[in-house]
């Protein structure tokens, strides 16, 4: 199965000038339909992310290039040993196993692409549930304004959800300041005396939005997909299991990064207390999606939440294709990625879930 699209590649009138590419043609030839859109997205996507110098191959004048529909992308952040973001590293750096086996990287996307800053659509999933003091929601606020200030210098856009004994979507994707203040300040009014806290079935339902109200790409760059979920750590009530929030993580491509706040227990010890694994720890949903786990243990949340911007706009996206047997096996693969010694790497997804074999019945 292959999607083929024909490109037309023109020089500039001076000849170290910059090539560009556009679109010229495409056809599609496949049986299973509910694939196109997503296909023809992540190829469109993976061509404009490519240097016009095609490292992996040189494309002339009306080439072919074939996508093939099983091409992975995974998205992986570095950190140092101090847990500070790495910026500035190549392919080079970097080694795909796929089941132990390496496989080459076909395309690579930095977090700043030509001098542009990566697009990015965030879904706030904020616990209003009754263990939530005012005082907590009060200073929520201003680190969710002070976050989004952070991330003002970009083609951001913003959504507001909130839980408590019920999933509530107070604003939908925008990037206009008036709107998320305004459905900041109601967080008030969905304060939830009951004790219910259903933080895996607001995930999903932001996932849910992500996948049908942030496109894959914009302005011809891949977008980021994210969801900051706050919260005391114990999700209960929830319909949604764990493990279906992140299935449909890794296949809609969305990282989830949790804020867990000081009403959680901890283990004093010597030096500071430690806090306890909670139920949203041990669930993996952060973990599992490339996400990070951070505990608020001061008071004022503001710092902490200007360095989580920092951290969800740090991703590389690395994508390759998948030994030819295991394309359409059924099975689960297994997928590392591998970077410079001493630095530690999360990525979006652990691996895979190929096609079922094809039917070859007509």
């Amino acid at each position: 199965m292959a999607l083929i699209i024909s490109c037309k590649k023109a020089a500039s009138r001076k000849q170290n000038d910059h090539k560009w590419m556009r679109f010229h043609y495409f056809s599609v030839a496949m049986k299973h339909n509910s694939k196109i859109i997503g296909v023809m997205r992540l190829a469109c996507w993976l061509l404009l992310l490519v240097p016009s110098s095609l490292s992996a191959q040189t494309v002339g004048a009306d080439d072919v290039i074939r996508i093939d529909t099983n091409l992975l992308p995974f998205e992986v952040s570095v950190t140092d040993a101090g847990g500070r973001t790495v910026k500035g590293l190549s392919a080079a750096d970097f080694r795909i196993l796929e089941d132990a086996v390496e496989r080459p990287v076909a395309f690579f996307n930095v977090e700043q692409k030509g001098g542009a800053l990566r697009p990015i659509a965030v879904v706030f999933v904020l616990d209003v549930s009754g263990s939530m003091s005012g005082d907590e929601l009060k200073r929520l606020g201003v680190a969710v304004r002070l976050f989004v200030e952070k991330l003002s210098d970009r083609r951001s856009v913003f959504a507001i959800m909130t839980f408590g004994t019920k999933v509530r979507t107070r604003q939908s994707f925008t990037n206009e300041r008036k709107k998320l203040d305004a459905a900041i300040d109601k967080l008030f009014e969905d304060h939830d005396e009951g004790r219910t806290s259903h933080a895996y079935d607001a995930a999903d339902d932001a996932i849910r939005m992500l996948v049908k109200k942030a496109p894959r790409t914009r302005d011809q760059q891949l977008l980021k997909r994210a969801i900051v979920l706050v919260t005391d750590g114990y999700p209960v009530g929830d319909t949604v299991k764990p493990a279906t929030v992140i299935e449909r993580a890794n296949a809609a491509d969305v990282s989830i990064y949790s804020v867990q706040l000081p009403s959680y227990p901890t283990i004093r010890t010597s030096v500071e207390p430690t806090p306890l694994p909670t139920l949203l720890d041990v669930s993996g949903v952060v973990e599992k999606t490339g996400g990070k786990n951070v505990y608020a243990t001061d008071q004022d949340f503001s710092p902490l939440f200007k360095a989580l911007a920092e951290e969800v706009t740090s991703n590389y996206v690395l994508a390759f294709y998948p030994a030819e047997d295991k394309r359409q096996d059924g099975k689960f693969h297994n997928v590392r990625i591998l970077g410079p010694s001493g630095l530690v790497l999360r990525q979006s997804r652990p691996g895979y879930t190929a096609d079922p074999p094809r039917s070859n019945k007509k």
